[in-house]
């Protein structure tokens, strides 16, 4: 999920050059106008995909389209392939979903985030979502600031909700490395005070590894941890901070599972839109597929900006793989739900279902 602002916020999103890697300032009227004009242009303009690079073409084939599937959501988010469907999360009218082979969309679960209610407009509801190995689902609540476990009648059981006693932040993303450890992304966007909520307990907004059950914090210094994914050979792990600086920063896994060598991936320039960067995926080449102002970037594994998924909702927050050879990418565009076949697979994840 990307940074928290009111429903009501006017300002558009700017459709930032894609692989600019300078950080700018505040905004003046200059560039809040050609925010305004991008967005505009791009919404004109309907989903569309900038190629630029020819070695795209060889990721998507040139005839693909954005195909919209679903519309109307709050805000979408926690995209997960189980099942032969797509289940996902409405972040804001805290609801889970699904879309099944027949293209329909159903409510799977209500409050589905654990609690009852919260304020309109709060990110409290469900998020990012993996199979466990047993093929039950492990799924993020940003309310109740846990990670539940559902088993096929979508029963509830609390997983993991602490670290070294303290309650988590709001948990936000989680995936499956391949060595079975589970990394899980802890921001505060769960909290209405964020870090200055007086019932934040840890100090810090961490990256956690979950091994033969012990939680570790393996990274501490990112102010907004959000997205994050694995290299295919898992000696890679990306990670996308949303604010105040907006980067996806890239580091070295150690067989002990520790982290070093960590650097800037990609960055992006100021002042910072509603389309922060936020979730992420890796395909079977290890390209990272990741959200950012103005769209979806896919990036090359040495960093080079091959092409961007662009729509004319206000955000891209996240994506899954699908289908039945994995070749299907699901775009949570917010408001609304796109699907994308591609040439390559998308990185299978550890555990199917």
């Amino acid at each position: 999920m990307g940074r928290i602002l009111a429903a009501a916020l006017a300002v558009s999103s700017i459709a930032f050059v894609a692989g600019c890697s300078q950080t700018g300032g505040g905004a003046d009227n200059g560039q809040e106008n050609a925010q305004a004009d991008a967005a505009e242009a791009q919404a004109e303009q309907g989903p569309h995909i900038d190629r630029l690079d020819p070695a795209l073409d060889a990721i998507i084939p040139k005839d693909a389209r954005l195909e919209k599937i679903g519309e109307g959501f709050g805000f979408a988010e926690g995209p997960l392939w189980v099942n032969g469907e797509l289940r996902f999360s409405d972040l804001i009218r805290n609801k889970l979903f699904a879309i099944g082979p027949d293209g329909k969309t159903r409510l799977l679960l209500d409050k589905s985030g654990g609690l009852d209610s919260f304020p309109e407009g709060k990110f409290q509801g469900s998020n990012g979502a993996v199979v466990d190995k047993d093929g039950t689902v492990l799924m993020v609540q940003h309310g109740a600031r846990r990670i539940v476990r559902l088993d096929d009648k979508l029963n509830i059981k609390p997983f993991i909700e602490r670290f070294e006693g303290k309650r988590l932040n709001s948990p936000n993303d989680l995936v499956f490395a391949p060595d079975g450890s589970l990394w899980i992304t802890d921001p505060p966007y769960g909290l209405d005070g964020q870090d200055k909520d007086p019932a934040k307990e840890v100090k810090f907004n961490a990256v956690y590894r979950y091994k033969d059950g012990k939680l570790t914090a393996v990274i501490t210094d990112l102010p907004r941890p959000n997205g994050i994914g694995f290299s295919p050979d898992g000696k890679k792990l990306y990670i996308s901070n949303s604010e105040p600086e907006m980067f996806v920063n890239v580091y070295d896994v150690n067989p002990d599972g520790t982290v070093a060598n960590g650097k800037r991936f990609i960055s992006y320039p100021g002042p910072n839109p509603i389309d922060v960067p936020d979730g992420l995926k890796v395909d079977s080449q290890g390209n990272v597929w990741t959200s950012g102002p103005g769209g979806i970037r896919i990036i090359s594994p040495e960093g080079k900006v091959l092409g961007q998924l662009k729509t004319s909702d206000r955000a891209q927050a996240n994506l899954a793989w699908g289908g039945p050879d994995w070749k299907t990418a699901y775009i949570m565009g917010a408001g609304n739900i796109y699907r994308l076949q591609i040439s390559i697979p998308g990185e299978k994840p550890l555990y199917t279902k």
